[in-house]
């Protein structure tokens, strides 16, 4: 018959097989937790049976202890090797499954291009460059004497009511057009020429929103000023711009206008690219498209900004890049160019 120290070491054997036995059968980590709580945590079968420990005498309780300490370390032992195969085979699934075939082609991510209207825009600065103008920028927040007054348009003049203006206070204002750019630039030359530039940006007026409307556009205004420059300059110029933008085959008129800072002043048309002059809907039947304004720079305004008009010349010209894209891809609402639908501008980027 066997002693209370044996059966009791016997036990704890019994206890250390049938816990090595279920650890080596844990699926997971939450399991082998709870077969660790099981047999090594204050409630489990180990510390039960020490607790018949005091019934023992001091001889057995030393060789009981042994046993018990062997039971422990060899329980946890298992437990941190189990652990260890379970993260390992863990992280191994998680890998086959996230497995990447290095041979195969990358995926093109896809990236943002500059908008249609800041294509053309780059465009018509291409062009410029090219004969040698110069980019000039300045702030959308304009003061009322660069905006205006400078530009031959004093304040009570008729031709404010032209363009209606987004005023800050009784002297700054949202500019309504680029033009503020080329008074400060000839104001910063002090009557010294050659001047010639472009100045491209965003303008703002008054205006209801519609298919041919915007409260916010943008334009690029060009200013040349030497001696000796003349209407047919200006001609040349523009003729040149629209068989470049438009097609060798394009042609321009000049019909004549009113602009405060110009004298004489004219609208500029391109032949219909439809019709190529012939007539059509397109061009109400005249053969001809406007796409801008221009005219030579007024007395007034080279003589405001320190030029003298005995000796200097010049002339100007404003260019809608909205109105030039609008005929250039045939679009027909200028509100498209502004409600950011990919759909619109994936049209324009080749490489989307």
């Amino acid at each position: 018959m066997l002693t209370m120290s044996e059966s009791l070491m016997e036990n704890l054997q019994s206890i250390e097989n049938d816990a090595l036995q279920s650890i080596e059968q844990a699926q997971d980590l939450k399991q082998l937790n709870n077969l660790r709580v099981k047999y090594l945590g204050k409630k489990g079968p180990i510390q039960e049976a020490m607790k018949k420990m005091k019934d023992l005498s001091p001889e057995e309780r030393k060789e009981l202890g042994q046993v018990s300490n062997k039971v422990k370390t060899s329980i946890q032992e298992a437990v941190t090797n189990k652990q260890e195969a379970l993260e390992k085979a863990k992280i191994e699934a998680q890998m086959a499954k996230e497995k990447i075939d290095v041979t195969l082609p990358g995926r093109k991510p896809n990236l943002g291009s500059p908008h249609v209207l800041q294509q053309v825009i780059r465009e018509i600065e291409d062009f410029f460059i090219g004969m040698g103008y110069s980019v000039a920028e300045g702030p959308e927040v304009e003061l009322d004497r660069f905006n205006f007054e400078l530009l031959n348009i004093p304040k009570g003049h008729p031709a404010r009511d032209m363009q209606d203006s987004f005023y800050i206070t009784d002297e700054y204002l949202l500019r309504t057009q680029t033009s503020p750019v080329q008074a400060r630039v000839m104001l910063e030359r002090n009557g010294k020429g050659p001047i010639k530039i472009i100045c491209p940006g965003k303008v703002y007026r008054r205006d209801d929103d519609d298919a041919t409307h915007s409260h916010q556009f943008t334009q690029v205004e060009g200013l040349v000023i030497d001696e000796y420059i003349t209407l047919s300059d200006l001609k040349g110029t523009l003729a040149e711009f629209a068989r470049k933008l438009f097609g060798e085959d394009r042609k321009i008129r000049f019909r004549p206008s009113f602009f405060p800072f110009t004298e004489p002043s004219v609208e500029v048309d391109v032949t219909c690219g439809k019709c190529l002059g012939d007539g059509c809907s397109m061009c109400k039947q005249t053969g001809y498209i406007e796409i801008l304004g221009a005219g030579m720079v007024h007395p007034n305004v080279l003589r405001m900004s320190g030029f003298d008009p005995e000796t200097y010349q010049g002339f100007a010209f404003g260019i809608g890049p909205d109105r030039v894209a609008i005929l250039k891809y045939g679009i027909d609402d200028i509100r498209q160019f502004y409600t950011n639908d990919l759909r619109f501008l994936k049209q324009f980027n080749e490489e989307w």
